[in-house]
């Protein structure tokens, strides 16, 4: 910063900290003003509940930045969640709402002697889910009662190949390697 530059600022400095002169009538005429608003009744109260009340209700510009914006969404959505008695993160269905429902698994395994399902359901388990050979012979199903959540699963063939569902969004790799697929069981 240049001597000229810290100059300009000295002085601008200089100028912000001299006493602001202030008519001494000023509050005298605001007052007078005030007084002569109109009382609207209604409102709960006398002049000043009138006044309170025109105050808020007057119409304004107010400039928001998309942040602010955005904060005072997040401040607006955890008090509609506070009001409706809900906690973040908690469910939003009613423990009745959330019981078991049936879910059906199908494969298409035309050479297969035995399928099995296994999942987060079941301890990945093959003797627990057993799935059955449809009349055509290719196409296994097995049908389970799950509570609504996420699950990872996977089918086995011949107690020997994992096979990832095809029809269903593939799951992470979990750390033994193995392919499985993830299906989310909704509430309604």
């Amino acid at each position: 910063m240049s001597e000229h530059d810290e100059d300009v600022i000295e002085r601008v400095v200089d100028e912000l900290r001299r006493p602001v002169q202030v008519d001494p009538a000023v509050d005298t005429r605001v007052m007078e003003e005030i007084a002569r608003l109109p009382v609207r009744r209604g409102h709960g109260g006398g002049p000043a509940a009138g006044a309170a009340w025109r105050w808020l209700t007057r119409p304004r510009s107010i400039s928001l930045s998309p942040l602010g914006g955005l904060g005072i969404a997040a401040v607006l959505a955890a008090l509609v969640l506070a009001l409706s008695g809900r906690r973040p993160g908690s469910p939003s269905t009613p423990p009745a709402e959330r019981a078991m429902r049936e879910f059906e698994f199908v494969v298409v395994e035309p050479h297969a002697a035995r399928v099995s399902l296994v999942g987060d359901f079941n301890d990945w388990d093959a003797a627990r889910t057993p799935m059955r050979r449809m009349q055509g012979g290719s196409v296994w199903t097995a049908v389970l009662p799950l509570r609504p959540g996420r699950y990872r699963y996977a089918f086995l063939v011949d107690g020997t190949r994992w096979l990832a569902d095809p029809t269903a969004p593939a799951a992470r790799d979990d750390e033994f390697g193995a392919p499985s697929s993830v299906v989310t069981v909704g509430s309604s």
